[in-house]
């Protein structure tokens, strides 16, 4: 018995439970948590992290969820315990979307643990909780998601910016940022959540683009009691300062890459650590003073700022890289996978994925190129019918046609059937409702019909007149009128093949076209810019294109092959034409 729990406790841990967490929520994605080297690249574990989840048209599908986002859910690796969470931005129209979750426990080194998205719920509530989203030393996160106005602080502290007069930045690292033109500072307000002490440390991290490589600013200060703390540019390198007094201890310069984002943290401890990107990048042997005043961002600095954070701990090194990997660009801390649908669906295809992020434009396209083909294929088996009913009744006629007897010339032609004038210039009607009793549906006896028809205008019943040149030349006229005019009747229509070859590709291509801006702008709007971000979007606009150049080459085969057989029919038409024209000669002459 004890071998027998032994053996399912060993299964449990080995296969984990993968049961749907709530089965009326119909979608739900796995996202893995990345420490390993190629991720993170994580030492040590870490608790209560918030980690950005970006998500857009390449990786997530927008259709499926609610259009406020309100149904959106995270989940821990259990599939059972709900994760807090908070939306930054919400955009089901441009399929854009940023969610900081909080994560229980990050493991180092693991490039398997995962954590469960939801959606897909139109009676789901609102769940997001800003404040929950972070642990009681984070006292203050500014996203400057607003447009305009006073920065709010995402914590539960309420920690909110003096109303900020710079611009606001629709595309920074993250979501909207805020942008300094060297004459413009953010103020944030003293309180006393915001106090640091020099035993207990804390740390200041945010988002930096750098206007140029040279200037000098303040991008944090804060002072009180005669002692300062800074965080600023030196001709371009980033310091921070400890001053007492007139007596200031700086610490070593670190380089920023100017005009690009640049994520800077200082942890200020027993000693005043900088970290640019993650990673260590300048000391100073100096404690930070105990600190209650005011705080100013910005002084003097000319460039963009997002994701302001503050904690009155001091973070450790991971900690710091995780903000850094997991906020940056690359998101290389995250990677979000494919959707399951229902409860324990399965992995979808590769066509299915690329389907599922095919944009809203994308699909006008595809409709359209979807009629265009249906009307091509129409018009190509309807062609294929007539011109094989007319090839077929010609080789019938010609035979009858070739066996008469000079003299005989009018011995095949038949009253016009008034049934059939409805019929005369539709082909496909003609041939599928009209009468087929007397080489209805051959072209050249269309035209030994109307030749028959101008000669009786002339000679009436008497077989023993002849025609002058000047009549031969009126009925070869009328001969090659009726050849023009069932020509036009055969190529009818043909135009439409046309078309679709010209213009698929190319309604084809404009679809692609939009699609790619979709996904360039989405991933500017996220900052998410690894390969498996653009990946899905590229390949879904690709769709447009495949489905032009679908319609685009049955249509050109269909379209060569009846103009083979069309341009047949019309050299048939042209060399019976001579023929009869020298029969009624022959018939209607003085030797006759």
């Amino acid at each position: 018995m004890m071998r027998i729990l032994l053996a399912l406790l060993i299964l449990l841990t080995v296969f984990p439970a993968q049961a749907w967490w709530n089965d009326t929520w119909t979608v739900r994605k796995a996202i893995t948590l990345n420490t390993a080297s190629d991720g993170a690249d994580l030492k040590e574990g870490l608790a209560d992290v918030p980690v950005l989840v970006r998500l857009h048209t390449g990786n997530f599908d927008f259709i499926s969820a609610r259009e406020d986002g309100a149904d959106l859910r995270f989940i821990a690796e259990d599939d059972m315990t709900p994760l807090k969470f908070h939306v930054e931005k919400y955009d089901s129209l441009n399929e854009v979307a940023l969610v900081w979750v909080q994560v229980p426990k990050l493991q180092p080194g693991n490039n398997t643990q995962k954590i469960w998205l939801y959606a897909g719920n139109d009676e789901a509530v609102v769940a997001s909780d800003e404040p929950g989203s972070y642990d009681v030393r984070q006292t203050g996160v500014w996203h400057f998601g607003e447009v305009g106005g006073a920065p709010r602080d995402a914590t539960g502290y309420a920690n909110h910016a003096a109303e900020f007069t710079g611009a606001r930045v629709a595309g920074a690292v993250i979501g909207g940022g805020v942008a300094f033109d060297g004459q413009n500072t953010l103020e944030i307000p003293a309180t006393p959540s915001l106090n640091t002490t020099a035993a207990g440390g804390f740390t200041f991290s945010v988002w930096l683009k750098p206007a140029s490589a040279d200037q000098n600013a303040v991008l944090f200060s804060r002072q009180d009691a005669g002692k300062r703390f800074t965080v600023g540019l030196e001709m371009g390198k980033l310091y921070a300062a400890v001053a007492d007094g007139a007596l200031e201890t700086r610490s070593t310069l670190a380089e920023l890459n100017a005009g690009a984002w640049n994520h800077v943290a200082v942890v200020a401890a027993q000693n005043l650590l900088l970290y640019v990107n993650g990673y260590p990048a300048g000391e100073a042997a100096v404690a930070s003073p105990d600190l209650a005043g005011a705080i100013s961002i910005g002084q003097g600095y000319v460039g963009e700022l997002d994701e302001l954070n503050l904690a009155n701990v001091p973070r450790a090194a991971d900690w710091i890289k995780a903000l850094a990997v997991g906020q940056g660009g690359e998101a290389k801390l995250t990677v979000i996978g494919e959707d399951e649908l229902g409860e324990g669906g399965g992995e979808a295809s590769y066509f299915g994925v690329i389907l599922k992020n095919v944009t809203l434009d994308g699909w006008v396209v595809i409709v359209i190129l979807m009629v265009m083909l249906g009307i091509s294929a129409m018009v190509m088996v309807t062609k294929a019918m007539v011109i094989g009913k007319t090839a077929k009744a010609n080789r019938q006629f010609m035979e009858a046609f070739h066996s008469l007897k000079t003299g005989e010339t009018a011995a095949l032609d038949a009253d016009d059937n008034p049934e059939d004038a409805d019929l005369k210039d539709a082909g496909l009607a003609s041939v599928m409702f009209g009468h087929h009793d007397h080489f209805q549906n051959s072209s050249l006896y269309r035209i030994y019909h109307a030749g028959i028809q101008e000669v009786k205008k002339r000679v009436g019943e008497r077989s023993n007149v002849e025609l002058s040149p000047q009549a031969l030349d009126s009925i070869r006229a009328t001969l090659d009128g009726t050849l023009v005019r069932e020509n036009q009747k055969l190529n009818n229509l043909m135009v439409l093949l046309t078309i679709a070859i010209s213009g698929g590709p190319f309604l084809g291509l404009l679809g692609t076209v939009i699609g790619v801006m979709i996904t360039f702008a989405a991933i500017a709007a996220t900052g998410d810019v690894n390969v498996a971000a653009i990946a899905p979007g590229i390949a879904a606009a690709l769709v447009a294109t495949a489905a032009g150049v679908g319609v685009a080459i049955p249509s050109l085969f269909g379209y060569n092959y009846l103009g083979s057989r069309i341009k047949s029919i019309g050299a048939d038409m042209h060399v019976f034409v001579d023929e009869y024209i020298a029969k009624i000669a022959e018939t209607y002459s003085r030797d006759a």
